[in-house]
């Protein structure tokens, strides 16, 4: 009888800065059936209000909710914490185990997170890390992104963001916010959620750190086309009178269009907006290449890229066209650490030139384009 391995249990990263709703969002999902065969590794049973009467005591370090949800607190080593869910799902001390919820502290930097469910071995046998949401508070989200860096960071490394108390300001206001994370995460998908109403199936299940193996449209997880986009580029009517003589929505072919309103922040490093300022240093682009490129010279490229500006690489994603291979490569890293090229079993449409798309900190595009050039040559000019 042949034995078929099972697969990686998905890994979903919860983060949002202090006060940000992240935790009325996780105590909707544990009172969710739809989460069962969910475990969910908090810090603190007390930080979520669980009803001693409603749960069951599996140990001192987990309790089972009657939405059939195992909610796990975390103490010490987040590792051994894994390790050991794994084993009691194995035992049958708790339910089989489907998916797995990770909170973070609202101060914490995912990032380490991140690169443990990337690199550990032994969680990566049994663990598979599924995406990295981010809450963030419509009624004080600019002022937390202006004032840290820790909350813009968050927003930064993010598959998806959901902004929580978009009920109680103004919809230009949660516009002016929306405006202000897709200039610091021009690939996050953005969604709403009132007193912590969600689907589950907006934070779980998202595919989104190994597409190749999961499934997801490459060309979405990729959206390349939304880093040349002009996100501080006001829409029509916004702060803009009849004979502003600005050319909206578009911008024409040999020339960039640089306009945008006070409160949005502009993704363009030579500009000298005072919003700018409010980025943290932190920008992201697109680099395109149109020839095939030689596969080791690439991979020399990428390997110097980590060890030279790890830190300052907050997120890296690409679909690559290397020389004498007819199906693309997927690679994807944070900071410094990389996971390894996958290739997809066919171009997902019908631009086949390489795409690179960067988020970094304090780390200008031209320094990416300069790093390049000599292992693949020149990428095209920003459009």
């Amino acid at each position: 009888m042949s034995m078929t391995p099972n697969p990686a249990i998905p890994i979903t990263v919860l983060t949002g800065f202090l006060g940000s709703g992240k935790t009325t969002l996780l105590k909707r999902l544990l009172d969710d059936p739809a989460m069962a065969g969910t475990a969910v590794i908090i810090n603190e049973f007390g930080e979520v209000g669980l009803d001693d009467a409603l749960v069951e005591k599996i140990d001192e370090d987990a309790v089972l909710l009657p939405s059939g949800c195992v909610c796990c607190a975390v103490r010490g080593d987040l590792v051994q914490a894994l390790e050991r869910m794994h084993t009691k799902s194995l035992w049958g001390d708790i339910p089989p185990m489907q998916r797995v919820v990770l909170e973070t502290t609202g101060l914490a930097d995912p990032t380490p997170i991140v690169h443990t469910l990337m690199t550990e071995e032994s969680l990566y046998r049994i663990y598979q890390l599924d995406a990295v949401v981010t809450t963030v508070d419509a009624q004080h989200g600019l002022h937390q992104i202006d004032a840290h860096f820790e909350p813009a960071k968050q927003i930064a490394i993010a598959d998806r963001l959901i902004v929580t108390k978009s009920d109680l300001i103004e919809p230009d206001a949660v516009d002016a916010l929306e405006r202000r994370l897709r200039a610091l995460n021009p690939a996050g998908q953005i969604r709403r959620a009132v007193k912590g109403d969600i689907a589950p199936s907006e934070l779980i299940g998202l595919g989104a750190h190994e597409p190749a193996l999961t499934g997801v449209d490459p060309e979405r997880w990729l959206a390349a086309e939304r880093y040349h986009e002009d996100h501080g580029h006001h829409e029509h009517g916004a702060n803009c009178g009849p004979d502003c003589g600005h050319d909206h929505g578009h911008d024409h072919e040999g020339h960039h269009h640089h306009h945008h309103a006070h409160d949005e922040a502009c993704a363009d490093p030579h500009c000298a907006h005072p919003a700018h300022e409010h980025l943290h240093g932190i920008r992201s682009f697109c680099l395109r290449f149109s020839e095939p490129l030689d596969g080791r010279e690439l991979s020399n490229a990428m390997q110097l890229l980590a060890q030279l500006y790890g830190e300052r690489l907050l997120r890296v994603k690409g679909i690559l066209n290397v020389k004498d291979q007819t199906k693309p490569f997927v690679v994807h890293g944070v900071q410094h650490i990389f996971y390894p090229p996958e290739t997809l079993a066919r171009w997902p449409g019908e631009d086949h030139r390489s795409r690179l798309v960067f988020i970094t900190k304090d780390l200008p595009e031209e320094s990416i384009r300069k790093h390049f050039r000599p292992f693949v040559g020149e990428a095209e000019s920003a459009f």
